[in-house]
């Protein structure tokens, strides 16, 4: 598929035939937007509506894997190469628990990752419900935020789909803020799962002029008067030794250090 700008990539309107697939392909074209690549998708049932919204999505690379442990080590793994979020998705059930031991190395070795559970509908939850436990913030305070979504609805509003794009973003926002880690959202689809009449495809749905949240994210400095503590300190030994600890961003980051080590005569 050639691809195209975010801006043209088509949203369903309110009166698709399956609001399963207006949310999920509303909330990927916010991901879009916001700057996600990538996702890591190990395929079930309870996913459909989210994995054909990023297979739809031409400016998304779908990673698809068997094992749920392993595409969340492979997420990983990319966003720990590219410094920028990831997305994972499962279906619901122990599925998503297998994704816990990345989430918790994420969330230690700060990597950005937007874990995308989805899950049955509340009326299932506690129920005996096959491949149903309780997956409402089950990662507990090993994500930077956790949310669980409401259940889409045919009679989705201006309001309700603003929701969706803005969960989105903050999502993101989160996963990338100054303290890189993992976020949650929880996705409660009924069935049926599949699109209706429709086809999901670039040419199926209302194009999307203009993105819900335009995102910026600034740089930490340090203070005029916390460089001037450093170079006080700098000044009070001849030789010195620069410790650098992992994942030091920007591939200039190298060339800084040996400028610094050269100005304070290391």
């Amino acid at each position: 598929m050639t691809p195209i700008p975010n801006s043209q990539f088509p949203i369903p309107n309110s009166q698709s035939e399956n609001p399963n697939i207006t949310w999920a392909v509303t909330f990927v074209n916010e991901l879009a937007r916001a700057g996600l690549t990538a996702v890591c998708i190990a395929p079930g049932s309870r996913s459909t509506p989210l994995t054909l919204a990023f297979d739809a999505h031409p400016d998304i690379k779908v990673y698809l894997h068997l094992d749920e442990r392993s595409a969340a080590f492979f997420a990983l793994g990319l966003a720990l190469e590219t410094d920028e979020p990831v997305a994972l998705v499962c279906t619901s059930g122990t599925a998503t628990a297998n994704f816990y031991p990345a989430v918790i190395e994420a969330h230690m070795s700060q990597v950005p990752l937007l874990v995308l559970s989805t899950d049955r509908p509340p009326e299932l939850r506690h129920s005996g419900a096959n491949q149903t436990i309780d997956q409402v913030k089950m990662f507990g305070n090993h994500v930077l935020w956790a949310v669980d979504m409401d259940v889409p609805t045919a009679e989705a509003t201006e309001l309700a789909l603003r929701n969706v794009k803005t969960t989105a973003v903050r999502a993101y926002a989160t996963a990338n803020g100054l303290r890189k880690g993992p976020v949650q959202v929880n996705f409660p689809f009924r069935k049926p799962l599949e699109p209706g009449g429709e086809q999901l495809s670039v040419n199926s749905y209302q194009l999307a002029v203009e993105a819900q949240t335009v995102m910026e994210r600034g740089e930490v400095m340090p203070s005029s008067r916390q460089m001037s503590q450093l170079v006080e300190v700098v000044r009070q030994y001849e030789r010195g030794l620069i410790v650098c600890g992992p994942r030091c961003p920007g591939g200039d980051f190298p060339v800084a250090v040996a400028r610094l080590a050269r100005a304070c005569g290391y």
